[in-house]
């Protein structure tokens, strides 16, 4: 018979930021990439996997209330991003699941355009061990995909520009992953925002605390000159043109309908399209290249391996000193969330159990 007490607990512990953050437990840069680089070995050998599903919802009937709808006007530009989502995941020791709400009209209301909530189990007996504000942890795993996506697709020798579109939680987290990993390597970080104050914003916020120069821009004059550029937006409709690019350049979509079809064709045609996960991204049908097939009456499921499209959580190697113009698409894994989850929940009780030890020892002095 197992010792059950190795495998569960009665304790379920409820933790938010302010809590996490008390007991001295919020990941440092090292630890959280080394959580996601440890997700990207396991999923690659297929120690970890999970699945995704996404309720979207219809804006027309978030618009017919009354209240609200003198806003729309706001959204011209800008999906709402209405929808409810759910991640879940497993590996060798915890399962996990993610719940997500999102709306970017929430920023009317002063709250964050989503909020996530993780509850991490135990994996034999999948009984709940804790739940965690997700909300920061998510926008912070997703802004780890540049690292990986810089780490996969560019030489170690390569020095080189960042164009980042986006100022939100995604594009900060952006900012300091590539900072921390890739300081030596980036020239600079060139930022585009959907506002002067979004981007006046980020830089007040980040410009005493990465190495790396940040630049504002408030046009896409120095597209061109940048090999590597990273779309972390709800946009409605393409950012760039393709002759704005340079032939060469890497580019990272994590938002929306962001890249116009021109470029997709191109780097069909001579270069190399990535996904985080094919099926993933094209049943959630949101993103520029599964919309690029979906609007030929087409599935990027169905055709994507047929015409070479690659996954990045397949195991294999990137022929990075090949020029060619490389498009890498992510929806966002699952298993990256448990990982950070993971991470974050073990600091904790390392964190209280050192500072219960020491409130035991002051007693007993």
């Amino acid at each position: 018979m197992p010792d059950v007490a190795v495998w569960t607990t009665d304790d379920v512990r409820f933790l938010s930021l302010e809590e996490i953050t008390a007991a001295g437990a919020d990941l440092t840069m090292e630890e959280l990439l080394g959580a996601t680089d440890a997700a990207w070995h396991d999923i690659r050998k297929g120690a970890a996997f999970g699945g995704k599903s996404v309720l979207s919802l219809p804006e027309q009937s978030f618009w017919e209330t009354e209240s609200v709808a003198p806003f729309r006007r706001q959204f011209e530009s800008e999906r709402l991003g209405w929808k409810l989502s759910c991640l879940y995941s497993v590996n060798d020791r915890y399962g996990g699941v993610k719940v997500i709400g999102a709306n970017a009209f929430n920023r009317n209301l002063g709250l964050p355009r989503s909020t996530s909530t993780i509850l991490l189990l135990e994996k034999r007996t999948l009984r709940l061990l804790s739940v965690l504000d997700g909300t920061l942890l998510s926008a912070r795993r997703t802004g780890s995909y540049a690292t990986t996506v810089m780490g996969e697709f560019t030489r170690e020798t390569d020095r080189l520009s960042v164009f980042l579109f986006g100022t939100g939680p995604i594009a900060r987290s952006i900012i300091q992953c590539l900072d921390f990993r890739f300081r030596d390597r980036i020239e600079e970080i060139v930022i585009r925002g959907r506002s002067n104050e979004g981007v006046d914003r980020i830089l007040e916020e980040l410009a005493d605390h990465v190495a790396v120069p940040l630049r504002p821009v408030y046009d896409n004059t120095a597209l061109s000159s940048c090999r590597f550029v990273i779309t972390a937006t709800n946009a409605r409709q393409p950012l760039f043109e393709d002759r704005e690019l340079d032939p060469h350049a890497l580019t990272l979509h994590l938002g929306g309908d962001e890249a116009p079809a021109p470029y997709l064709q191109r780097v069909l045609r001579t270069g190399l399209v990535v996904c985080d996960d094919v099926g993933t991204v094209s049943r959630r049908n949101s993103q520029s290249i599964a919309l690029h097939f979906s609007r030929q009456g087409l599935s990027l499921e169905q055709i994507g391996r047929l015409v070479g499209i690659r996954e990045l959580s397949s195991p294999g190697s990137w022929d990075a000193a090949k020029d060619h113009p490389t498009c890498v698409t992510c929806v966002g894994l699952p298993m990256l969330d448990l990982y950070v989850a993971q991470a974050s929940y073990e600091k904790y009780i390392r964190c209280t159990e050192v500072t219960r030890q020491q409130a035991h020892g002051s007693g007993s002095a």
